[in-house]
């Protein structure tokens, strides 16, 4: 069997570089990476145990029934699509290897608090309070991601900023003023930053790389969720008695959101801890077992968390970082936090009703959710790039045709409401099938592990800081642009923001969690490889047509 594998290397040695095509990139790959790809590459079966063995013994796994699971799953870590040619494993062995409650309650407060008149200090008002929580996570609680995960685990920095959210949200039911509304907002940040780094990393962090995108992108899913709840909960509470308790109808909005965050909190505990975490404690005894209750089998689980610890540190995450940034930086100027957040007010200026503008908002939250479903599929068949590339232009379409929808005249008054309601419905469509689940799935798997706890952290300040600043400016931005103006400057950056993913960010569908030979790929040539991309997915385009794209 060695004997086998060894010339079946040797013939693929041959071929390789006969081969007269190949993109700049590849070949960059297969001459500088090749070990990185894979280091376990080149060592024989026996070498393989001998190594698992020795690993094993060193980190005093347990028992021999797992002392033999790390053997098998050093020989598997190199070629794990092949377990069929390992000696050793049984046939059932074998067949296991494979934020929006703010959104309806602004129309209550912003009176009751008097800054509810057009002016441009209310207007700046209005947009620091919504966005007070992203002020805390942009220059405050995301940065604590590293020490509450150092100190505390994935786990257990799920569970406190929980708490802080849950605290905060009941908070805002009982201010009485807009700056006491300002500072338990802000308070809210303290829950939001180091989770929304905290829970994809998590995700990541766990699953085998088939399904590991699928799994990640429920933190999009059920942000989904929680929106399409929050739009709900403003249509629940609009009608609530508030003559004896002056505005109980927009506390009660709220207020109402701790109680998933209460949820989490019980939860969370049963759940293993990551296992990349307990690694980068050096526990790796714990380590094994969180993987053995996160996969079929302990052969499955020594061989992915061996394959954990042979694989290189990369010593370059440049590349990473600014793939990440990227597609941070979009997430927020392709408008969509804007529509979130504004949408009643949007509709309001659109001449719904308030009614009919909470009960259009609760239409667009379910839009984002029902349709964030199919791209758990999607995200590990189609590719996180591809999906970027596919609907950033789309996106543009959709913020042009709502802004000028506006510029329809009122007395074609349900035409008007239509062609807003539908460019605002079909946005949603485009965006939670592209930039909404890349989003958090990207950033938690480019990192390498031991930095990967900081580059969430960064990402997530970044995301949070142009959350601030989309959302204290859209007042003010949609004053001196006009609703039309405000919606195309967000139609440019979703423009934008195609070029960026086209020339900076590599695919990672299917890769292992250490990522590093991917990001090893000079930016340049990557940059000058992906140009004829274009030219020739035109090319493939037009002949799918004239076929009638049966491909």
């Amino acid at each position: 069997m060695v004997e086998k594998e060894k010339m079946d290397a040797t013939l693929s040695d041959k071929v390789v570089p006969q081969r007269p095509f190949g993109t700049a990139a590849e070949r960059a790959r297969r001459s500088l990476n090749a070990k990185l790809s894979n280091p376990l590459a080149g060592f024989s079966h026996t070498e393989l145990r001998k190594q698992g063995r020795t690993f094993a013994e060193l980190h005093e796994m347990g028992e021999d029934s797992d002392i033999r699971a790390f053997e098998l799953g050093a020989v598997l870590a190199q070629s794990p699509e092949r377990s069929d040619n390992v000696a050793g494993l049984t046939n059932q062995e074998k067949r296991g290897m494979d934020q929006t409650v703010v959104n309806g309650a602004q129309i209550f407060y912003k009176y009751q608090f008097g800054i509810g008149k057009e002016s441009s200090r209310n207007a700046w008002i209005l947009g620091l309070i919504n966005s007070a929580p992203y002020l805390c996570c942009a220059f405050i609680s995301s940065w604590l991601t590293v020490p509450f995960n150092h100190w505390f685990g994935r786990c257990g920095t799920i569970f406190l900023t929980c708490c802080f959210s849950a605290i905060a949200c009941l908070w805002q039911g009982f201010v009485p003023t807009w700056w006491a509304m300002f500072v338990a907002r802000f308070m809210l940040g303290f829950g939001i930053g180091p989770k929304s780094a905290t829970v994809p990393i998590y995700a990541a962090e766990t699953p085998p790389p088939s399904i590991r995108g699928a799994l990640v992108m429920q933190w999009h899913v059920w942000t989904a969720f929680g929106i399409m709840i929050g739009y709900a909960e403003d249509l629940i509470f609009y009608n609530v008695d508030s003559t004896v308790i002056i505005g109980l109808n927009w506390r009660c909005m709220m207020a109402s959101a701790m109680f998933p965050a209460l949820v989490v909190c019980y939860f969370v505990f049963a759940c293993p801890e990551s296992p990349h975490w307990y690694m980068r404690q050096k526990q790796y005894y714990r380590a094994y077992k969180s993987i053995c209750t996160l996969r079929h089998h302990k052969i499955q689980a020594a061989r992915d968390l061996y394959y954990m610890h042979t694989l290189l540190e990369a010593e370059d995450s440049m590349k990473a970082m600014l793939a990440s940034q990227i597609v941070m930086f979009m997430q927020q100027f392709c408008g969509v936090n804007v529509i979130s957040y504004y949408s009643s007010e949007i509709f309001l200026e659109a001449k719904f009703s308030p009614p009919a503008a909470l009960a259009a908002s609760l239409g667009l939250g379910l839009i984002n959710w029902l349709l964030s479903i199919p791209a758990v599929y999607t995200i590990d068949t189609f590719g996180r790039r591809n999906l970027l590339l596919l609907t950033f232009p789309l996106m543009a379409m959709t913020m042009l045709f709502t802004g000028f929808s506006f510029w329809i005249p009122e007395s074609s008054h349900t035409a008007r409401l239509a062609c807003i309601a539908l460019g605002t419905y079909l946005f949603g469509v485009v965006y939670s099938r592209g930039e909404g689940p890349v989003l958090f799935t990207y950033t938690a798997e480019v990192y390498p592990l031991y930095v990967r706890s900081y580059g969430m952290a960064l990402g997530t300040a970044t995301m949070w800081f142009c959350n601030f600043l989309l959302g204290v400016t859209w007042p003010s931005l949609r004053a001196a642009f006009t609703i039309q103006g405000a919606f195309a400057w967000h139609a440019g950056w979703c423009l934008v923001g195609w070029w960026l993913v086209l020339l900076f960010m590599p695919e990672t569908k299917g890769k292992t969690l250490e990522l590093d030979q991917v990001f090893s790929v000079l930016t340049r040539l990557h940059a000058r490889d992906v140009m004829p991309e274009v030219l020739y997915e035109r090319e493939e385009l037009v002949k799918a047509q004239d076929v009638g794209f049966n491909a």
